[in-house]
């Protein structure tokens, strides 16, 4: 199809809202073009097509431009990507995929970056996206493509139900598909919450957390100095992989607080947290980066030029190759089970890790459970000698 004179308006529109992308038609399809940022991270910004895989017909304009619109909101921000747009759309949408899916899974992710608070932490929304919601629109896609069908709630449960029972990606799975819902204003199957399962971490493999002399032993198979500073942080603040990278750490200073000040361009936002065990601190000798942030590893943070996401990634990485004998989310969940041990109120500590209390509820449950009981216990038991 011919869409020449649309293309023109559309384009002459653009130009006059000071947009610089424009969209053009090559054959069958519609791609995007324009300024946009060198693909190897570093060197000028310069014309460049983004092919978006989107038959030039009438409904195809309406959507590229669309996305087109979300390309521009994501080069305003600094949020742009090439990853996402390098080889295919960022929802990596089959071409046979029924237009009423596409539309929906177009606009849920215009609004997702749209919402104000996601705008606040621009780095920390688009690791959200695609660690969290990306994979599982992915797979919805892509079943829709193969069965050739609409948007209803069956697909929704299909797409969850290919997930394993209990798993945390099913879970995760669910939370995604149930923002898209809200979104499309689609009633989920009565047995939603049932199916979704949960994180299951109060099952056996969540009960073989690494003791805290484990923790002590293996920083000694560290063999750099500023991978043990790493290592530290983690076990003694219950930080994030990326996390490490993005706080204050003013506070480690002799005769401060030693609170860190965890950076609002995280994943969560800004928060702060308290060592425990405080003594670690010393033992890990994190003072010195109270007034010496750059002893920590020489990993790449600028955000123009890399994600959240691939910091934490150096992190496990890291671990990896160290062959230690536990994992980066092993320290942190092991911080907050301390935490629980010790007493404090879960609201305190949920807000600490930067999540909900429904998480932290979720996810700690088999601790928290003995914890409350045992409480009850002591109570009775001290009421009855007393």
């Amino acid at each position: 199809m011919d869409l020449s004179s649309e293309l023109i308006n559309i384009n002459r529109a653009l130009a006059g809202s000071g947009i610089n992308l424009r969209i053009e038609q090559r054959g069958r399809w519609l791609n995007l073009r324009g300024p946009l940022p060198c693909r190897k991270g570093t060197g000028p910004i310069k014309s460049q097509r983004i092919s978006l895989q989107i038959e030039a017909e009438q409904q195809g304009l309406k959507e590229a431009e669309r996305v087109l619109q979300l390309v521009n909101y994501q080069l305003q921000r600094g949020q742009f990507d090439w990853s996402q747009w390098t080889t295919k759309p960022e929802l990596a949408q089959p071409r046979g995929i029924a237009s009423g899916v596409k539309e929906a899974l177009a606009s849920f992710e215009a609004t997702f970056f749209a919402e104000p608070h996601r705008r606040r932490s621009p780095a920390g929304s688009r690791t959200t996206w695609t660690s969290a919601y990306l994979p599982y629109l992915r797979r919805l896609a892509c079943l829709a493509n193969n069965k050739q069908q609409g948007f209803d709630a069956s697909l929704l449960s299909e797409t969850l139900a290919s997930y394993a029972d209990g798993s945390r990606s099913r879970q995760q799975c669910a939370t995604a598909l149930s923002a898209l819902a809200r979104h499309i204003e689609l009633a989920l199957p009565d047995d939603w919450r049932a199916e979704a399962g949960g994180y299951g971490l109060h099952r056996a493999r969540f009960r073989q957390l690494p003791t805290d002399n484990q923790i002590i032993e293996t920083v000694l198979r560290i063999p750099n100095p500023r991978w043990r500073l790493a290592y530290g942080l983690m076990a003694t603040y219950g930080l994030r992989n990326h996390e490490v990278f993005f706080c204050d750490l003013s506070a480690l200073a002799k005769g401060s607080d030693q609170v860190l000040r965890v950076l609002p361009n995280t994943k969560t936002g800004e928060h702060q947290v308290w060592p425990f065990h405080p003594n670690w601190v010393e033992h890990f000798e994190l003072e010195q980066l109270g007034s010496n942030a750059q002893a920590l590893p020489k990993v790449n943070v600028d955000l123009n030029h890399t994600t959240l996401q691939q910091v934490g990634r150096r992190v496990s990485e890291q671990f990896r190759r160290y062959e230690l004998p536990l994992t980066p989310y092993n320290l942190r969940h092991a911080w907050a089970v301390r935490t629980i041990h010790i007493g404090l109120p879960d609201t305190v500590a949920a807000r600490m890790m930067g999540h909900s209390v429904a998480i932290h509820t979720r996810t700690y449950h088999h601790w928290i459970t003995r914890r409350d009981q045992q409480q009850a216990v002591d109570t009775a038991l001290a009421r009855k000698l007393s």
